[in-house]
Order: structure tokens, then C-alpha cells, then sequence
């Protein structure tokens, strides 16, 4: 007989786009094996051990925001500081899902490095 408040539940998912805490945990640990798969692959083919680290705030941009590459080369003012709104209005569950991300591509430099350091050449 008690049944959840689908109405909460909806505006919940209007605001921050996940619905349940399992969707979060999904999420937060997707974006880490993927940052963290594309980062090792990168640092291996391309011999540098910071490269997804460094791109990761690039791609991050590149989501968050609606503003096109070209805009933050030919109308930085307004482009940088529709940036900071986006980043402003961003809801926590989706800065712990980006911080998870970021974790991954700097998880996979650290391993890159420990490998190399261990006598694994790596391409």
C-alpha cells in the first residue's frame, strides 16, 4: 500500500536527470572505467603519461556547455562567461559523476606510470 511519490520522483529526474541512487552509482562508475580505458589507451599509443588528464576539463567543456568550439576563438567574452553559468547551475549528482570521471583519466596516468616504471613498454 505505500507506494513511492511518483510525483517527487519526477521533479527529482527534471532536475538533476537521475532517478535513484543505483543510476548514480551506474553513472559515477561508467564515467570512471571509460575515462579510465580511453585515458590508458591514449597514454600508451601516444607514450605520454598525462594526456586524459590534461584533455579530461577540454571534453568536460565540450559537455556542460552549448556554446561551439569556435565561439570560445571568436567571441571569448560571451563564450567563457555562458561557461561559468553552465558550470554554476550544475547540480551536485552531476559534478560527482564529472569528479568520477576525472578520477578515471588521472587513475590511468598513475597506472601507465607504474607500469612503465616496472619495466612494461607499452608500444
Amino acid at each position: 500500500m505505500n507506494q513511492p511519490n511518483t510525483a517527487l520522483l519526477e521533479v527529482r529526474e527534471k532536475v538533476t536527470g537521475i532517478a535513484s541512487l543505483p543510476q548514480l552509482i551506474i553513472s559515477m562508475m561508467l564515467f570512471l572505467l571509460l575515462f579510465f580505458g580511453i585515458g590508458f589507451l591514449l597514454n600508451m599509443i601516444l607514450r605520454s603519461t598525462w594526456i586524459m588528464a590534461v584533455t579530461y576539463p577540454i571534453i568536460v567543456i565540450l559537455i556542460i556547455d552549448e556554446v561551439g568550439i569556435f565561439d570560445y576563438i571568436f567571441s571569448p567574452v560571451s563564450s567563457f562567461g555562458a561557461l561559468g553559468g553552465h558550470v554554476a547551475n550544475l547540480q551536485s549528482v552531476d559534478i560527482l559523476i564529472l569528479v568520477f570521471g576525472l578520477a578515471g583519466a588521472i587513475l590511468s596516468g598513475i597506472v601507465i606510470k607504474m607500469l612503465r616504471n616496472r619495466g612494461y613498454q607499452m608500444f
